[in-house]
């Protein structure tokens, strides 16, 4: 009996290979973008972290709860007494050099949309900018985060009325 089926095994072999490598190549997207997922989580838990701190010290601090900002003070703290506004300023230095060293930046400012005077603190790292509709790329569009932002807000306390 003659065999008419020459180099048919091949090419199903071939066809075989061609399905696995599309499946490789799925299961390696999907793998990519696991990792960005996960980069893009810890930054958001260091971001919080941070965040945390600085909401912290402002609860131990009410009385300079109005002085969390950035500014250029130079008091040292922590070798010297210092009034509720040189704490804040210190404490605002001191986590913003912790958030800095993470590549982020951050920012203390008024919360918007509530009729209550409120502080949010403003966490931002890969190009957004710690602003509630002031910077570019800002974090948020009054209320709203814009979309792609890379930031976290959170409230901290009321300090007036």
């Amino acid at each position: 009996m003659k065999n008419t089926q020459k180099g048919v095994g091949l090419v199903e072999v071939l066809v075989a290979l061609v399905l696995l490598s599309v499946a490789v190549l799925g299961f390696v997207a999907l793998q990519v973008r696991a990792m960005g997922a996960s980069v893009e989580a810890g930054m958001n838990v260091q971001a919080s972290n941070v965040a945390r701190d600085l909401a912290e010290r402002m609860r131990v601090n009410r009385g300079g709860l109005a002085d969390y900002a950035k500014n250029s003070a130079t008091d040292d703290c922590a070798t010297s007494f210092c009034d509720a506004a040189k704490m804040a300023k210190y404490d605002f230095r001191q986590v913003e050099s912790r958030a800095s060293n993470l590549g982020m930046s951050m920012d203390v400012l008024n919360c918007q949309g509530s009729t209550l005077v409120r502080k949010c603190i403003y966490v931002a790292w890969e190009g957004t900018t710690a602003t509630n509709g002031t910077g570019s790329p800002n974090c948020t569009n009054g209320t709203a985060y814009v979309p792609n932002a890379k930031c976290i807000i959170i409230e901290v306390y009321n300090y007036g009325s």
